[in-house]
Protein backbone atom coordinates (compact mmCIF):
# COMPACT_ATOMS: atom_id res chain seq x y z
CA UNK A 1 0.00 0.00 0.00
CA UNK A 2 1.15 3.65 -0.63
CA UNK A 3 2.30 6.18 2.51
CA UNK A 4 -0.73 8.06 2.93
CA UNK A 5 0.73 11.33 1.83
CA UNK A 6 1.48 9.66 -1.43
CA UNK A 7 -1.74 8.27 -1.88
CA UNK A 8 -3.43 12.03 -1.24
CA UNK A 9 -0.83 13.12 -3.73
CA UNK A 10 -2.14 10.30 -6.29
CA UNK A 11 -5.59 11.28 -5.66
CA UNK A 12 -5.11 14.82 -6.14
CA UNK A 13 -3.27 14.39 -9.54
CA UNK A 14 -6.35 11.63 -10.73
CA UNK A 15 -9.15 14.28 -9.44
CA UNK A 16 -7.34 16.98 -11.69
CA UNK A 17 -7.04 14.64 -14.67
CA UNK A 18 -10.62 13.81 -14.31
CA UNK A 19 -11.76 17.24 -14.71
CA UNK A 20 -9.84 17.62 -17.62
CA UNK A 21 -11.52 14.30 -19.62
CA UNK A 22 -15.17 15.49 -18.52
CA UNK A 23 -14.22 18.73 -19.89
CA UNK A 24 -13.52 16.88 -23.03
CA UNK A 25 -16.21 15.07 -23.09
CA UNK A 26 -18.68 17.98 -22.46
CA UNK A 27 -17.30 20.28 -25.55
CA UNK A 28 -18.63 16.38 -27.65
CA UNK A 29 -22.17 17.30 -26.71
CA UNK A 30 -21.88 19.65 -29.54
CA UNK A 31 -22.48 16.39 -31.52
CA UNK A 32 -25.89 14.27 -31.42
CA UNK A 33 -26.13 11.43 -30.00
CA UNK A 34 -26.48 8.89 -32.91
CA UNK A 35 -29.67 6.24 -31.79
CA UNK A 36 -28.21 3.04 -33.12
CA UNK A 37 -24.59 3.58 -32.15
CA UNK A 38 -22.85 0.94 -29.94
CA UNK A 39 -19.47 1.01 -28.77
CA UNK A 40 -17.79 -2.23 -27.31
CA UNK A 41 -14.38 -2.16 -25.82
CA UNK A 42 -12.66 -4.75 -23.53
CA UNK A 43 -9.80 -4.87 -21.11
CA UNK A 44 -9.46 -0.65 -21.29
CA UNK A 45 -8.85 -1.05 -25.23
CA UNK A 46 -6.31 -4.13 -24.75
CA UNK A 47 -8.51 -7.28 -25.15
CA UNK A 48 -9.32 -7.72 -28.95
CA UNK A 49 -12.95 -9.15 -30.12
CA UNK A 50 -13.47 -11.19 -26.52
CA UNK A 51 -15.49 -11.69 -23.32
CA UNK A 52 -18.85 -11.02 -22.86
CA UNK A 53 -19.21 -7.92 -25.11
CA UNK A 54 -17.96 -9.78 -28.37
CA UNK A 55 -20.90 -12.59 -27.96
CA UNK A 56 -23.20 -9.75 -27.15
CA UNK A 57 -22.18 -8.39 -30.37
CA UNK A 58 -22.47 -11.32 -32.34
CA UNK A 59 -25.73 -12.17 -31.42
CA UNK A 60 -26.93 -8.60 -32.65
CA UNK A 61 -25.46 -9.57 -35.59
CA UNK A 62 -27.12 -12.85 -36.41
CA UNK A 63 -30.55 -10.57 -35.73
CA UNK A 64 -29.90 -7.90 -38.54
CA UNK A 65 -30.69 -5.29 -37.19
CA UNK A 66 -29.12 -2.04 -38.69
CA UNK A 67 -26.48 -1.01 -35.62
CA UNK A 68 -23.69 0.83 -36.42
CA UNK A 69 -20.68 -1.19 -33.75
CA UNK A 70 -17.87 0.45 -32.88
CA UNK A 71 -15.03 -1.05 -31.13
CA UNK A 72 -12.04 0.88 -29.35
CA UNK A 73 -9.11 -1.42 -29.63
CA UNK A 74 -5.49 -0.50 -28.33
CA UNK A 75 -3.88 -2.75 -30.74
CA UNK A 76 -5.30 -2.50 -34.63
CA UNK A 77 -4.36 -5.37 -36.08
CA UNK A 78 -7.03 -7.52 -34.15
CA UNK A 79 -9.54 -8.75 -36.28
CA UNK A 80 -13.17 -7.95 -36.37
CA UNK A 81 -16.18 -9.60 -38.03
CA UNK A 82 -18.16 -7.37 -40.93
CA UNK A 83 -20.41 -4.91 -39.02
CA UNK A 84 -17.75 -4.24 -36.44
CA UNK A 85 -15.53 -1.23 -37.28
CA UNK A 86 -12.77 -0.97 -35.23
CA UNK A 87 -11.36 2.38 -33.83
CA UNK A 88 -8.35 2.96 -32.02
CA UNK A 89 -8.76 3.52 -28.77
CA UNK A 90 -6.62 7.26 -28.38
CA UNK A 91 -8.21 10.25 -25.90
CA UNK A 92 -10.25 11.75 -28.56
CA UNK A 93 -11.24 8.87 -30.34
CA UNK A 94 -12.91 7.66 -27.23
CA UNK A 95 -14.09 10.68 -26.37
CA UNK A 96 -15.97 11.50 -29.41
CA UNK A 97 -17.60 8.11 -29.99
CA UNK A 98 -19.03 7.75 -26.50
CA UNK A 99 -20.37 10.99 -26.38
CA UNK A 100 -21.91 10.33 -29.58
CA UNK A 101 -23.09 6.71 -29.12
CA UNK A 102 -26.36 5.26 -27.64
CA UNK A 103 -25.41 2.63 -26.07
CA UNK A 104 -21.76 1.30 -24.48
CA UNK A 105 -21.16 -1.92 -23.18
CA UNK A 106 -17.68 -2.87 -21.53
CA UNK A 107 -16.52 -5.44 -19.57
CA UNK A 108 -14.10 -3.33 -17.25
CA UNK A 109 -14.25 0.53 -15.91
CA UNK A 110 -14.64 3.31 -18.09
CA UNK A 111 -12.21 6.66 -17.36
CA UNK A 112 -12.26 8.57 -14.76
CA UNK A 113 -13.83 11.51 -15.08
CA UNK A 114 -16.07 10.39 -18.39
CA UNK A 115 -19.08 12.04 -18.82
CA UNK A 116 -22.47 10.11 -19.91
CA UNK A 117 -25.05 12.02 -21.83
CA UNK A 118 -29.06 11.19 -20.96
CA UNK A 119 -30.63 8.85 -22.76
CA UNK A 120 -27.44 7.13 -23.11
CA UNK A 121 -27.27 3.80 -21.98
CA UNK A 122 -24.31 1.91 -20.60
CA UNK A 123 -24.41 -1.94 -19.76
CA UNK A 124 -21.90 -2.94 -17.67
CA UNK A 125 -20.97 -7.11 -18.19
CA UNK A 126 -18.07 -7.30 -16.10
CA UNK A 127 -15.11 -9.97 -16.97
CA UNK A 128 -15.67 -12.28 -14.62
CA UNK A 129 -18.99 -14.57 -12.71
CA UNK A 130 -18.34 -16.02 -9.55
CA UNK A 131 -14.47 -15.58 -8.58
CA UNK A 132 -12.06 -16.18 -5.88
CA UNK A 133 -10.38 -12.98 -5.73
CA UNK A 134 -11.66 -10.29 -3.71
CA UNK A 135 -12.50 -7.15 -5.61
CA UNK A 136 -13.93 -3.53 -4.38
CA UNK A 137 -14.43 -3.39 -0.69
CA UNK A 138 -14.29 -7.17 -0.09
CA UNK A 139 -10.65 -6.14 -0.02
CA UNK A 140 -10.97 -4.14 3.17
CA UNK A 141 -7.84 -2.28 4.19
CA UNK A 142 -6.20 -3.29 1.26
CA UNK A 143 -8.41 -1.74 -1.58
CA UNK A 144 -6.97 1.37 -2.69
CA UNK A 145 -8.55 4.99 -2.06
CA UNK A 146 -8.24 5.51 -6.05
CA UNK A 147 -9.30 2.63 -6.88
CA UNK A 148 -12.44 2.68 -4.40
CA UNK A 149 -12.99 6.27 -6.03
CA UNK A 150 -12.27 5.09 -9.86
CA UNK A 151 -14.77 2.38 -9.12
CA UNK A 152 -17.35 4.05 -7.78
CA UNK A 153 -17.28 7.02 -10.17
CA UNK A 154 -18.08 4.46 -12.60
CA UNK A 155 -20.67 2.25 -11.41
CA UNK A 156 -22.51 5.76 -11.06
CA UNK A 157 -22.28 5.59 -14.72
CA UNK A 158 -23.63 2.07 -15.42
CA UNK A 159 -27.65 1.38 -15.97
CA UNK A 160 -27.52 -2.25 -15.72
CA UNK A 161 -24.95 -4.97 -14.71
CA UNK A 162 -25.34 -8.63 -16.11
CA UNK A 163 -24.86 -11.62 -13.72
CA UNK A 164 -24.29 -15.11 -13.81
CA UNK A 165 -25.46 -16.48 -10.59
CA UNK A 166 -27.46 -15.01 -7.38
CA UNK A 167 -23.58 -15.35 -5.86
CA UNK A 168 -22.91 -12.30 -7.80
CA UNK A 169 -26.09 -10.88 -7.64
CA UNK A 170 -25.69 -10.64 -3.61
CA UNK A 171 -22.27 -9.82 -3.81
CA UNK A 172 -21.92 -6.87 -6.89
CA UNK A 173 -23.07 -3.81 -4.80
CA UNK A 174 -20.14 -4.47 -2.35
CA UNK A 175 -17.65 -5.98 -5.24
CA UNK A 176 -18.32 -3.16 -8.01
CA UNK A 177 -19.77 -0.30 -5.66
CA UNK A 178 -23.02 -0.53 -7.62
CA UNK A 179 -26.53 0.30 -6.46
CA UNK A 180 -28.69 0.12 -9.49
CA UNK A 181 -30.49 -2.94 -11.68
CA UNK A 182 -28.13 -6.14 -11.77
CA UNK A 183 -30.04 -8.89 -14.29
CA UNK A 184 -29.34 -12.19 -14.15
CA UNK A 185 -28.22 -13.52 -17.86
CA UNK A 186 -26.12 -15.81 -17.58
CA UNK A 187 -22.13 -15.13 -18.96
CA UNK A 188 -22.83 -14.06 -22.83
CA UNK A 189 -18.62 -15.29 -23.21
CA UNK A 190 -19.63 -18.74 -21.81
CA UNK A 191 -22.44 -19.55 -23.96
CA UNK A 192 -19.68 -21.00 -26.87
CA UNK A 193 -18.96 -23.79 -24.65
CA UNK A 194 -22.59 -24.56 -24.93
CA UNK A 195 -23.47 -24.27 -28.34
CA UNK A 196 -19.58 -24.70 -30.05
CA UNK A 197 -17.54 -26.83 -28.28
CA UNK A 198 -18.11 -29.92 -31.09
CA UNK A 199 -16.86 -27.45 -33.58
CA UNK A 200 -14.26 -25.56 -31.52
CA UNK A 201 -12.75 -28.93 -30.70
CA UNK A 202 -11.61 -29.33 -34.05
CA UNK A 203 -11.28 -26.02 -35.29
CA UNK A 204 -8.96 -24.75 -32.62
CA UNK A 205 -6.80 -27.67 -32.79
CA UNK A 206 -6.17 -27.39 -36.62
CA UNK A 207 -5.43 -23.90 -35.82
CA UNK A 208 -2.40 -24.30 -33.47
CA UNK A 209 -1.59 -27.88 -35.51
CA UNK A 210 -2.58 -30.23 -32.54
CA UNK A 211 -3.68 -33.42 -33.72
CA UNK A 212 -7.24 -33.94 -33.61
CA UNK A 213 -7.24 -37.11 -31.60
CA UNK A 214 -4.59 -35.20 -29.33
CA UNK A 215 -5.62 -33.51 -25.74
CA UNK A 216 -5.45 -30.07 -24.06
CA UNK A 217 -4.79 -28.90 -20.73
CA UNK A 218 -4.49 -25.38 -20.82
CA UNK A 219 -2.69 -23.41 -17.66
CA UNK A 220 -4.29 -20.04 -16.99
CA UNK A 221 -3.15 -18.12 -14.01
CA UNK A 222 -4.17 -14.75 -12.86
CA UNK A 223 -2.49 -11.68 -11.83
CA UNK A 224 0.28 -11.88 -9.01
CA UNK A 225 0.41 -8.05 -7.61
CA UNK A 226 -2.42 -6.64 -9.64
CA UNK A 227 -3.15 -2.37 -9.39
CA UNK A 228 -2.13 -2.25 -6.00
CA UNK A 229 1.38 -2.02 -6.20
CA UNK A 230 1.20 -0.52 -9.54
CA UNK A 231 2.11 -3.39 -11.30
CA UNK A 232 0.44 -5.80 -13.13
CA UNK A 233 2.19 -9.47 -13.54
CA UNK A 234 2.30 -12.78 -13.56
CA UNK A 235 5.10 -14.31 -11.92
CA UNK A 236 7.62 -12.18 -9.84
CA UNK A 237 9.65 -14.99 -11.60
CA UNK A 238 8.82 -17.94 -14.06
CA UNK A 239 6.44 -20.52 -13.15
CA UNK A 240 6.89 -23.18 -10.66
CA UNK A 241 4.89 -25.51 -12.58
CA UNK A 242 6.07 -28.62 -13.42
CA UNK A 243 5.34 -29.03 -17.06
CA UNK A 244 6.66 -32.60 -17.67
CA UNK A 245 5.13 -33.95 -14.23
CA UNK A 246 2.17 -32.68 -15.54
CA UNK A 247 1.79 -34.01 -19.01
CA UNK A 248 3.34 -37.25 -17.52
CA UNK A 249 0.09 -36.92 -14.86
CA UNK A 250 -2.51 -36.66 -16.86
CA UNK A 251 -1.53 -39.37 -19.62
CA UNK A 252 -1.70 -42.10 -16.84
CA UNK A 253 -4.75 -40.79 -15.38
CA UNK A 254 -6.84 -40.03 -18.66
CA UNK A 255 -4.51 -41.57 -21.37
CA UNK A 256 -3.82 -40.02 -24.94
CA UNK A 257 -1.17 -37.53 -26.14
CA UNK A 258 -1.28 -33.94 -24.35
CA UNK A 259 -0.52 -30.39 -25.57
CA UNK A 260 0.14 -27.48 -22.77
CA UNK A 261 -1.82 -24.30 -23.64
CA UNK A 262 -0.34 -21.12 -22.08
CA UNK A 263 -2.71 -18.49 -21.36
CA UNK A 264 -1.90 -15.00 -19.83
CA UNK A 265 -4.40 -12.33 -19.15
CA UNK A 266 -5.42 -9.81 -21.85
CA UNK A 267 -3.78 -6.93 -20.46
CA UNK A 268 -0.95 -8.55 -19.72
CA UNK A 269 -0.21 -10.34 -23.22
CA UNK A 270 -0.54 -6.74 -24.28
CA UNK A 271 2.43 -6.14 -22.47
CA UNK A 272 4.56 -9.21 -22.71
CA UNK A 273 6.20 -10.82 -25.44
CA UNK A 274 4.84 -14.61 -23.99
CA UNK A 275 4.36 -16.58 -21.00
CA UNK A 276 7.90 -16.17 -18.45
CA UNK A 277 8.68 -20.17 -18.55
CA UNK A 278 11.87 -21.88 -17.62
CA UNK A 279 11.30 -25.51 -18.46
CA UNK A 280 9.37 -25.20 -22.09
CA UNK A 281 8.62 -28.26 -24.31
CA UNK A 282 7.74 -28.60 -27.63
CA UNK A 283 3.96 -29.63 -26.57
CA UNK A 284 3.70 -26.16 -25.19
CA UNK A 285 1.39 -23.52 -27.52
CA UNK A 286 1.49 -20.01 -25.70
CA UNK A 287 -2.41 -18.88 -26.70
CA UNK A 288 -2.26 -15.68 -24.63
CA UNK A 289 -2.28 -13.66 -28.42
CA UNK A 290 -5.47 -15.45 -29.30
CA UNK A 291 -8.57 -12.71 -28.41
CA UNK A 292 -10.61 -15.03 -26.46
CA UNK A 293 -9.90 -17.77 -24.06
CA UNK A 294 -13.50 -19.19 -24.03
CA UNK A 295 -13.01 -20.42 -27.83
CA UNK A 296 -9.83 -21.98 -26.31
CA UNK A 297 -11.56 -23.34 -23.29
CA UNK A 298 -14.37 -25.12 -25.34
CA UNK A 299 -11.21 -26.97 -27.55
CA UNK A 300 -9.40 -27.82 -24.23
CA UNK A 301 -9.91 -30.97 -21.50
CA UNK A 302 -8.66 -29.68 -18.37
CA UNK A 303 -7.82 -26.19 -16.92
CA UNK A 304 -5.11 -25.48 -14.76
CA UNK A 305 -5.33 -22.31 -12.29
CA UNK A 306 -5.29 -20.12 -9.42
CA UNK A 307 -7.47 -17.64 -8.49
CA UNK A 308 -8.49 -16.68 -11.98
CA UNK A 309 -12.35 -16.95 -12.10
CA UNK A 310 -12.04 -19.28 -15.60
CA UNK A 311 -12.08 -22.73 -13.61
CA UNK A 312 -15.98 -21.09 -12.62
CA UNK A 313 -16.91 -20.32 -16.46
CA UNK A 314 -15.96 -24.16 -17.11
CA UNK A 315 -17.56 -26.04 -14.30
CA UNK A 316 -21.08 -26.19 -15.78
CA UNK A 317 -19.61 -28.32 -19.02
CA UNK A 318 -17.96 -30.80 -15.85
CA UNK A 319 -14.38 -29.83 -17.62
CA UNK A 320 -11.81 -31.13 -14.94
CA UNK A 321 -9.72 -28.27 -13.07
CA UNK A 322 -7.65 -28.57 -10.58
CA UNK A 323 -5.98 -25.33 -8.77
CA UNK A 324 -2.18 -24.96 -8.30
CA UNK A 325 -0.82 -21.85 -6.23
CA UNK A 326 2.45 -21.88 -4.67
CA UNK A 327 2.48 -18.77 -3.42
CA UNK A 328 -1.13 -18.90 -1.28
CA UNK A 329 -0.44 -17.06 1.82
CA UNK A 330 1.87 -14.34 0.36
CA UNK A 331 -0.96 -13.49 -2.49
CA UNK A 332 -3.85 -13.45 0.15
CA UNK A 333 -1.59 -11.40 2.62
CA UNK A 334 -0.69 -8.87 -0.67
CA UNK A 335 -4.38 -9.60 -1.95
CA UNK A 336 -6.95 -9.69 0.67
CA UNK A 337 -9.03 -12.74 2.02
CA UNK A 338 -10.55 -14.96 -0.90
CA UNK A 339 -14.14 -14.93 -1.60
CA UNK A 340 -14.12 -18.80 -1.18
CA UNK A 341 -12.41 -21.38 1.05
CA UNK A 342 -10.29 -22.44 -1.55
CA UNK A 343 -10.06 -25.97 0.16
CA UNK A 344 -13.25 -26.72 -0.19
CA UNK A 345 -14.46 -25.60 -3.40
CA UNK A 346 -15.40 -28.73 -6.48
CA UNK A 347 -11.67 -28.24 -8.04
CA UNK A 348 -9.11 -30.19 -6.19
CA UNK A 349 -5.95 -27.21 -4.68
CA UNK A 350 -2.25 -28.03 -4.73
CA UNK A 351 0.30 -25.50 -3.47
CA UNK A 352 3.23 -28.36 -4.89
CA UNK A 353 3.83 -29.92 -7.89
CA UNK A 354 3.69 -32.93 -6.05
CA UNK A 355 0.43 -32.43 -4.48
CA UNK A 356 -1.37 -31.59 -7.90
CA UNK A 357 0.03 -34.69 -9.75
CA UNK A 358 -1.60 -36.45 -6.68
CA UNK A 359 -4.60 -34.52 -7.37
CA UNK A 360 -4.86 -35.52 -11.05
CA UNK A 361 -3.97 -39.39 -9.82
CA UNK A 362 -6.93 -39.49 -7.02
CA UNK A 363 -9.64 -37.18 -9.74
CA UNK A 364 -12.91 -39.26 -9.54
CA UNK A 365 -15.34 -37.62 -12.15
CA UNK A 366 -18.02 -39.09 -10.54
CA UNK A 367 -17.56 -37.21 -7.23
CA UNK A 368 -15.89 -33.76 -8.80
CA UNK A 369 -20.03 -33.70 -11.19
CA UNK A 370 -21.37 -34.27 -8.12
CA UNK A 371 -19.96 -31.32 -6.24
CA UNK A 372 -20.37 -29.04 -9.15
CA UNK A 373 -24.09 -29.97 -9.51
CA UNK A 374 -24.67 -29.00 -5.76
CA UNK A 375 -22.51 -25.87 -5.73
CA UNK A 376 -24.35 -24.74 -9.29
CA UNK A 377 -27.54 -25.63 -7.39
CA UNK A 378 -26.73 -23.60 -4.04
CA UNK A 379 -25.48 -20.47 -6.14
CA UNK A 380 -27.81 -20.06 -8.73
CA UNK A 381 -25.66 -20.37 -11.56
CA UNK A 382 -27.59 -19.51 -14.64
CA UNK A 383 -25.51 -20.66 -17.59
CA UNK A 384 -27.14 -22.53 -20.79
CA UNK A 385 -25.54 -20.79 -23.77
CA UNK A 386 -28.73 -18.88 -23.96
CA UNK A 387 -26.84 -15.55 -22.21
CA UNK A 388 -26.43 -13.30 -25.08
CA UNK A 389 -29.97 -13.48 -26.71
CA UNK A 390 -30.79 -12.26 -22.93
CA UNK A 391 -28.77 -9.35 -23.42
CA UNK A 392 -29.88 -8.27 -26.75
CA UNK A 393 -33.72 -8.60 -26.18
CA UNK A 394 -32.75 -6.18 -23.07
CA UNK A 395 -31.03 -3.79 -25.38
CA UNK A 396 -33.99 -4.15 -27.81
CA UNK A 397 -36.52 -3.21 -25.58
CA UNK A 398 -34.45 -0.13 -24.35
CA UNK A 399 -33.85 1.14 -28.21
CA UNK A 400 -36.98 -0.51 -29.18
CA UNK A 401 -35.86 -0.34 -32.34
Amino acid sequence: MMPDKEEERTIKKRKRKARRVHTAYQLMRVFPIRENKIVFNTFEGDGGFCCNPRYIAEELLRRGKKYEMIWLVNDMSREFPKGIRKVKNTFWNRVYHLATAKVWISNTRKEYGTAKRKGQLYIQTWHAGIELKPVGKYRGKLFPKIACLVSAYDSGLVDLVTSNSDWCTSVYPKMLLYKGRILKTGSPRCDVLYTRREELYKEIRNRYGVPQDAKIVMFAPTFRGGGQKGKRQVFAEASTLDFDLLIESLQKKFGGEWYIFLRLHPQLSAQLAGMPMENKSERMIDVSRADDINELLAATDVLISDYSSTPFDVINIYMPVFLYADDFEEYVKDRGALMWDIKNLPFPFAQTNAELAENISQFDEKTYREKIEIFSQEQGVLEDGHASGRVADYLEEQLAL
